[in-house]
């Protein structure tokens, strides 16, 4: 089997592609599952590194989301719902590879509307979001909300989402190409260029002097757009994709009479599990509606160039999400040709 094992904490830059890994072994309520596609992430970056607080003993496989279909081979536990052959997505370690072994209640049916590639990114990067703005923020329609790095994975998804759940975006994204990622992917109302030294204003002008709402943040900005939220605003700490925590300054939390709200949707496992099949039920509706839509990378990566993949995110150079085509659907049928 194929497979990224990282054996020591090491750039990922460093890894190659093991063709002899061994297969995984199900554990107790398990299934097995055929790798099509798998979504490449930040974090990602930082686990090979040893720079993430989820740290696998070695050796262990890297990648943590997926889409394909349950093995031929695979055991079916009991209460298990899915049967050889569903078309799944999901998320567990070891996502960079032929198969995985995850737990069934860790994995979703795939829409029939949705291609592998566009399930792969769908597990962490949705729900995120969507509970950000809805669990966390409370979004209403007609409120504005300014999303940070908003072509990236989550970015894009949270256009999509405010959209939906009728509200105005105004997308901040550090190129004009990528701004025009924010428009015609994610219908994005406004954009803003954040390396510019003059964005805050222009985001106040767009909001009649007022500021936004809800500030979505997932690069580590969230000191800049204080600057530029309302009275009462609500401002959402998603990741740090630009490397560093910031340290707030608590007089403008005050002055401003503003909420900091942090999401960590992988907590709800443990800590509210009730609300992710609520959380599931809601966005399955908008997939199954075309309301929103998953946004891949224009450059689909082979396994074998998975770890350029990362690069090109590190770098930034991305948008949407980056995924990895590990197998093609037809590859079987194509064989027997």
């Amino acid at each position: 089997m194929r497979a990224y094992v990282v054996k020591e904490w090491t750039h990922p830059s460093k890894l190659t592609l093991v063709h002899d890994a061994p297969e995984p072994v199900p554990g107790a309520e398990e299934v097995i599952v055929d790798i099509y596609s798998a979504a490449l992430n930040f974090f990602d970056i930082l686990q090979a590194q040893g720079k993430y607080q989820v740290k696998p003993p070695f050796p262990f496989t890297l990648g943590a989301e997926f889409a394909g279909k349950i093995a031929s081979n695979s055991p079916i536990p009991k209460s298990c719902p899915f049967k050889p052959g569903d078309r799944v997505f999901g998320s567990a370690q070891g996502a960079f590879a032929d198969q995985i072994a995850v737990k069934w209640t860790a994995v979703m049916p795939l829409p029939d509307n949705l291609t592998f590639e566009q399930g792969a990114g769908l597990y962490i990067t949705w729900p995120t979001s969507y509970e950000a703005l809805v669990g966390r923020a409370e979004l209403k329609p007609g409120e504005t909300v300014l999303v940070n790095a908003a072509a990236g994975g989550v970015g894009i998804a949270a256009v999509q989402l405010v959209k939906a759940l009728g509200g105005r975006v105004i997308a901040a994204a550090g190129s004009q190409s990528k701004l025009d990622i924010c428009r015609l992917y994610g219908g994005a109302d406004y954009v803003v260029d954040y390396t510019s030294p003059e964005w805050q204003n222009k985001v106040l002008q767009i909001t009649g002097g007022k500021g936004v709402d809800v500030v979505y943040d997932p690069l580590g900005r969230i000191q800049d757009s204080l600057k530029c939220i309302a009275f009462k605003g609500r401002a959402l700490v998603i990741g740090f994709a630009a490397g560093l925590i910031e340290k707030l300054p608590m007089n403008l939390v005050l002055l401003k009479n503003i909420s900091i709200m942090g999401v960590h949707w992988g907590l709800y496992t443990s800590k509210e599990p009730s609300r992710i099949p609520v959380v599931w039920e809601e966005l399955l509706a908008l997939f199954a509606s075309g309301r929103v839509k998953p946004v891949t990378y224009s450059t689909v990566y082979s396994l074998e160039s998975a770890m350029s993949g990362l690069g090109a995110l590190e770098r930034r150079e991305t948008w949407g999400k980056a995924v990895v085509r590990v197998r093609d659907e037809d590859r079987k049928a194509v064989a027997k040709l």
